[in-house]
């Protein structure tokens, strides 16, 4: 089947494919037009170290080497520790000492850890701003006083911890799928109606052009149009 074909068969059912699209478009508009509400966003960075070990005699032993190689490690666990329920947990009791409730599982789903060598960056996104600055300070509070019990869990009493940047509080934009959330239904929609108008014509044993005709092994005589052949054209009524 040729291009021109698969065009026709569009064009056949084009008021199919217009209202699948036009009904998405007018279902899915006032979901984006919608306010969304504020999202913030608070985000904070620690510098993760091992302590090197005394040394034991003269002798060169790639000490500094070996103490980033491990810090490195360090910070890959201590990034599954903040997002893990005991973490959580630490910052709820915070919370609470200072008349603020917040279970621990929902600050737990709201967290995220990222690392980048020796660097911890922890983020915790919320929708009030002013309760988002309490639970970033808490958060910081819990790493300095239990640092020392979450580092020795994984075995590294040597470790320390330290606030590089503090909790910086910023407004969240729209994602990106929010973004091309409509565009994308439209998209689908179109793509569903062009499959809608095949399949009709599929199932349609009706014959339209003589096209059809000839396909079935038949000769075609003669051939009425389907418009008279008077037409509102003005320069076609100069012919005879």
């Amino acid at each position: 089947m040729e291009l021109k074909e698969y065009a026709r068969i569009v064009w056949r059912r084009w008021w199919l494919v217009a209202l699948l699209v036009g009904l998405v478009f007018l279902v899915s508009l006032p979901a984006a037009l919608l306010p969304k509400p504020p999202l913030y966003q608070a985000t904070m960075r620690f510098a993760v170290g091992v302590r090197p070990e005394p040394g034991a005699g003269n002798y060169y032993t790639y000490d500094r080497y070996y103490t980033w190689l491990a810090s490195e490690y360090l910070v890959d666990d201590l990034a599954e520790v903040v997002k893990s329920e005991v973490f959580a947990s630490a910052v709820s009791q915070e919370l609470a000492s200072q008349g603020i409730r917040v279970s621990a599982g929902t600050i737990r789903g709201s967290t995220q850890a990222g690392k980048l060598h020796r660097i911890l960056t922890v983020s915790i996104t919320w929708g009030q701003e002013a309760q988002l600055r309490q639970i970033a300070n808490a958060v910081v509070k819990a790493l300095r006083e239990r640092s020392a019990d979450f580092l020795a869990q994984l075995g590294s009493e040597n470790a320390q911890m330290n606030l590089i940047d503090p909790p910086v509080v910023s407004l969240v934009g729209a994602s990106l799928k929010e973004r091309l959330d409509l565009p994308i239904r439209l998209f689908l929609a179109l793509l569903a109606g062009v499959a809608l108008a095949f399949l009709l014509d599929y199932i349609d044993d009706s014959v339209r052009d003589r096209c059809e005709v000839e396909a079935l092994g038949l000769s075609v005589i003669g051939e009425v149009s389907a418009f008279p052949r008077k037409s509102w054209l003005p320069w076609r009524n100069k012919w005879p």
